[in-house]
């Protein structure tokens, strides 16, 4: 009974550990400005290694480099 009381309380330990270090990574840093298109209105927002993406309301989304802020690709949702 001790042994498994033991474990357990380890195992919880570890997974509180697991989520602190998971969001302890603060996310890097956006411009501070983002240039979208005429016309269009941001609705969601990712970002990856080295680039970020807006999806607009007009079914595009528009991958921009996170060093320069130069739009990279536009892709057609639909």
């Amino acid at each position: 009974m001790t042994v498994l009381t033991g474990v357990m309380t380890g195992g919880v330990l570890l997974i509180i550990a697991l989520i602190v270090i998971r969001f302890y990574d603060a996310p890097l840093p956006l411009p501070a400005e983002i240039v979208l298109p005429d016309g269009a209105a941001a609705t969601a927002f990712t970002q990856g290694d080295g680039w970020y993406a807006i999806v607009t309301d007009d079914n595009r989304i528009l991958i921009y480099d996170r060093v320069t802020g130069q739009l990279e690709q536009t892709i057609a949702v639909r």
